[in-house]
């Protein structure tokens, strides 16, 4: 008999960071680890002494909260989404989880039963695949097209009657793409004619290139009954190690999630959700600020691409924290990337921990989440790239 965790493989980042033991960096020299998206450095200093404030002296901090999460954060969740999508989104379609990985566990235990089928584009997020294959789902890959896109139409065509649910991560993980708002409504539109759901995951939300709303869902005329959204807090306001993610959907829905997140968790941490409670109504400006360097870093990584480009790389995809490359070299990039750790002083994620094993795409991609280093660091990147491919 196999366990639940057998199914699955092990976790990419930490079988990455193995890649290092033994392996020796100088000071001139340092290694540069984009393999991790997750800001390396703690939250900003206001709330970082909000937080303080709060150990000491709001008792609720320290206590068990209400399973689906604090009302505060909830009703402020709707009132910020309703306004940032021109929608409509109440405080009882909102539910709190410890991270936006609870969040999409706890919608594919509301959606599947053993066998049941969920769609990811691929190259997909590595967790979600993990969760699907210890939940006893079947993840069924949709190759992405041009530019990394997704095709609605294509999906259509892989539906099958155990299709529980379509997953689409914009601004994407690993791709870095931002799906347009007419491709979000084709799968909403999709999903919604097909009576399953979707699944949007929009952990990098903050840091999308546009001003404008990413999509028009939460317009729409019961558009619960249809969309999972799930968010982040881990990279708005730097709260990684407290673990606040969100779900939005109907409250029927959140009545199922909140039997799983009772079991598992039994409330997100008092201590987070007070951290991006504060964070929401305090940190606009700071977060505006965040954004305009994510997307610097950004156009650093498109405008110094020469140089790799020239060699036969290509720059597939780019956005929020994420490049995701194509490299010409002929070895599969699993090798690549445990080769730049020595030769290169990089740390980089394989395209093969991103895509099913059968997938030649994976073995000639690698995904670099550059989101902890700066301008500088990414000419370097670029420079020791291109003089390992020379």
């Amino acid at each position: 008999m196999t366990s639940r965790t057998a199914t699955t493989f092990p976790p990419p980042v930490m079988e990455a960071r193995r890649w290092l033991e033994g392996v020796t960096f100088s000071a001139d020299r340092p290694l540069i680890n984009v393999s991790q998206a997750a800001p390396v450095d703690p939250p900003p200093e206001p709330l970082r002494q909000e937080m303080a404030r709060l150990v000491m002296e709001v008792p609720q901090a320290h206590l068990y909260g209400p399973v689906l999460g604090l009302p505060e954060l909830r009703a402020e969740i709707a009132a910020q989404w309703s306004a940032a999508y021109h929608g409509a989104v109440r405080a009882e379609q909102v539910a709190i989880t410890s991270g936006c990985n609870e969040a999409f566990c706890a919608a594919i235990e509301t959606l599947t039963a053993e066998g049941d089928e969920v769609m990811l584009p691929t190259p997909w997020y590595f967790n979600h695949k993990m969760w699907l294959d210890m939940a006893g789902a079947v993840a069924v890959p949709l190759p992405a097209g041009p530019g990394l896109i997704p095709d609605a139409a294509t999906a259509a065509a892989l539906l099958t009657p155990r299709t529980r649910a379509i997953v689409l991560v914009s601004p994407n993980n690993p791709g870095g793409v931002e799906y347009p708002p007419e491709t979000i409504a084709a799968f909403y539109a999709l999903c919604r004619d097909a009576g399953i759901a979707l699944i949007l995951d929009e952990t990098y939300r903050d840091f999308h290139s546009s001003d404008r709303a990413p999509h028009d869902l939460f317009t729409r005329p019961g558009w619960e009954e249809t969309l999972i959204q799930l968010y982040s807090f881990s990279k708005a306001y730097r709260l990684t190690g407290h673990r606040v993610g969100a779900m939005v959907t109907g409250r029927d829905r959140l009545a199922e999630v909140e039997k799983f997140l009772d079991t598992v968790t039994i409330c997100p941490a008092q201590l987070g959700q007070f951290a991006a409670l504060w964070g929401m109504r305090h940190l606009g400006p700071w977060l505006a600020g965040e954004r305009a360097e994510i997307l610097a870093r950004r156009a650093a990584i498109e405008t110094g691409f020469a140089p790799l480009a020239a060699q036969g790389w290509k720059l597939l995809g780019c956005g929020a924290y994420f490049a995701y490359l194509e490299h010409p070299l002929d070895l599969p990039s699993d090798a690549l990337a445990q080769r730049l750790v020595s030769e290169a002083g990089v740390l980089v994620l394989p395209g093969t921990m991103f895509t099913p094993p059968d997938d030649p795409a994976g073995r000639r991609q690698l995904r670099v989440a550059f989101a902890n280093v700066d301008a500088t660091g990414i000419r370097t990147l670029i420079a020791r790239l291109a003089a390992v491919s020379a």
